[in-house]
């Protein structure tokens, strides 16, 4: 089939289009680039059957071609990038979700929605089913993201009551690999850039809040079941091995042989105390489930930041 992905050159979007070309199929990528890299796109450009548009999805855009399925993974990800950019974070909820959607309804698509385990917000339930609502402060810093993603799922929704669309919705938790900027803000990789460069890890508030990682060739392996599935509720997609962010920091400090010490930061507003995925659902109706364990998939990243922190100080004539 041919697949549009929008925010195919960000973190998750590019494992995802890469994960469909090679299972043969073809990919439109689309990504305007404000938190996207070209440089993720870059591999994907030596498939016969990929397409990179360069656009912004709060816009519409109109495809000539036919288009089985759409996956919407546009937006900023992290706490820097949409703390910085509440507007377009906002827009691409909403509008762009719009415009996605349109696009399905337009070619009789198939769609999958990338919502977020934010939708919980500092969770009141735990572990997290997807039958939990949520505690989500509306009008906090984080809520630009937050009501972003849950607005999504009902515009998701209403388009699969209303219009008959085929839709998909999978709430993500916590993904780490190859190809996250450096710069990104999530913990995984400020973790690993700060130990290499040998500087302090940074842990907001005392470091006993937990959160679930996941690595993201499990992740993308989930969505893709998901999204091949006919399971149109949302699915939690994330490993249910919960870590508190000090575990983390000592990890990484032991896998990287780092002597950085820790230096502790006060804790953003809102920012959840716990994240665990109950991932009942994805093992009952996609028979899936992660494989790789954390510190695997920390090993499995770190030759990447090795390598992205090798080529930014050659670039910039730093030792």
């Amino acid at each position: 089939m041919r697949v549009l992905v929008t925010g195919a050159a960000g973190f998750l979007g590019s494992h995802l289009a890469e994960r469909f070309l090679n299972e043969g199929h073809e990919v439109i990528g689309l990504d305007n680039f404000v938190t996207g890299s070209r440089d993720n796109a870059l591999h994907l450009s030596s498939y016969p059957g990929f397409r990179l548009v360069e656009h912004d999805i709060s816009n519409e855009y109109y495809f000539d071609e036919e288009i089985e399925g759409v996956l919407h993974f546009a937006s900023p990800a992290s706490p820097v990038d949409y703390l910085n950019l509440p507007i377009q974070t906002l827009k691409v909820g909403s509008l762009g979700t719009h415009n996605a959607l349109g696009i399905a309804l337009a070619k009789k698509a198939r769609f999958l929605l990338a919502s977020t385990s934010e939708v919980y917000g500092d969770p009141l339930v735990h572990p997290q089913s997807e039958d939990y609502w949520g505690n989500v402060n509306p009008i906090g810093p984080r809520g630009v993201y937050d009501e972003a993603k849950r607005f999504a799922e009902a515009m998701t929704m209403a388009y699969h009551r209303y219009h008959k669309v085929d839709t998909r919705i999978v709430r993500i938790f916590n993904t780490y690999g190859p190809s996250m900027r450096p710069s990104d803000g999530r913990v995984v990789s400020n973790f690993l850039v700060q130990a290499l460069q040998g500087k302090p890890l940074t842990i907001y508030g005392d470091g006993s809040q937990t959160r679930s990682f996941c690595y993201v060739d499990d992740e993308v392996e989930g969505i893709y079941q998901l999204f091949h599935s006919e399971r149109t509720k949302p699915t939690n997609i994330g490993n249910p091995n919960e870590f508190t962010i000090q575990e983390l920091a000592d990890i990484v400090l032991e896998e990287t042989g780092s002597q950085s010490p820790i230096e502790t930061l006060p804790l953003p507003d809102d920012d959840p105390k716990v994240r665990r995925p109950d991932i009942s659902a994805a093992k009952a109706a996609l028979g899936w489930e992660p494989k790789i364990e954390l510190r695997e998939g920390i090993n499995k990243t770190l030759p990447y930041f090795q390598n992205s922190l090798s080529q930014s100080s050659e670039s910039t004539g730093t030792n």
